[in-house]
């Protein structure tokens, strides 16, 4: 029974992040359209299609029926590239391009949780080679995105892994079983009526700049709302709130114990934490 209740005590957290519109103020891979049209990979045409996909997306989300029209259009649109290219254009364009619109709020959330000792992953519909590096920019532990299907180096058309919809949670439940997570006690956060099996798989959910429908659905389970406006490069955020990467945060805790700094910054961080359930 000791060692029983010694193994639930030991379990982890997590905290799951939708992407676009919840961590990020606009769609991840529509913000790459201008760069990939100077990389040559797609014509103006395209470049203004993406934009005014990007415009109606800000307008008000998009729904299942949007995000297959989206995934289908991309899918075309993608055959043929070079993968490669394809990762040196983001590597080359993303603090340019991503970090702008983080979301401060957003930036302090993950803090905020891995000073909880939480993990913080990224679960977006957005393609890999786009998610990867903006989980590495804003300090994710992991990443969950949908894969395409390469062949020789290039994109087939064809997609391997679809994350989303009840895919998300799937891969939140997968993840849960080989890292440990207990999911009563983990987060997610997204702004899309398409993530809800995303939230109903963990014990906190949390709706952010929910398009309408996730709103009557948070309201009516009674989800806590959050409202996120304030994209921030991370540079321009308050010194004192930047973290180390986790091992060092580890070493640190251990060395400094209860030192009053330290106490100060979980004070802050409570403060924080109170303010935002009690939204």
């Amino acid at each position: 029974m000791l060692a029983f209740v010694e193994n639930l005590a030991m379990r982890r957290t997590a905290a799951f992040f939708d992407l676009d519109k919840t961590v990020i103020a606009k769609s991840s891979t529509l913000t790459f359209g201008r760069s990939f049209y100077q990389g040559g990979l797609i014509n103006r045409r395209a470049v203004l299609r993406t934009a005014y996909a990007q415009f109606v997306y800000l307008l008000g989300g998009a729904d299942h029926d949007q995000m297959e029209r989206m995934r289908e259009y991309l899918s075309a649109l993608c055959r043929g590239w070079n993968v490669e290219q394809v990762k040196e254009i983001v590597a080359e364009t993303i603090h340019d391009l991503i970090d702008p619109i983080i979301y401060d709020e957003a930036a302090s959330l993950i803090e905020e949780h891995h000073l909880a000792g939480r993990d913080v992953v990224i679960v977006s519909t957005s393609g890999a080679e786009v998610v990867e590096p903006i989980g590495e920019l804003i300090g994710a532990d992991r990443v969950v995105a949908t894969r395409m299907v390469v062949e020789d180096g290039c994109y087939s058309g064809e997609i391997e892994y679809y994350a989303y919809g009840p895919n998300k949670a799937e891969a939140i439940a997968g993840l849960a079983e080989s890292e440990g997570y207990d999911l009563s006690r983990c987060y997610a956060y997204s702004d899309s009526i398409t993530d809800v099996p995303m939230l109903e798989a963990v014990g906190n959910p949390y709706a952010v700049n929910p398009d309408r429908a996730l709103r009557r659905e948070a309201l009516a389970r009674e989800w806590p709302v959050l409202s996120f406006s304030r994209p921030v490069r991370l540079k321009q955020r308050i010194p004192s709130l930047s973290m180390p990467s986790r091992p060092a945060l580890a070493i640190t805790a251990a060395a400094v114990g209860a030192a009053a700094a330290t106490a100060g910054l979980v004070w802050y961080t409570s403060q924080r934490r109170a303010r935002f359930e009690r939204l």
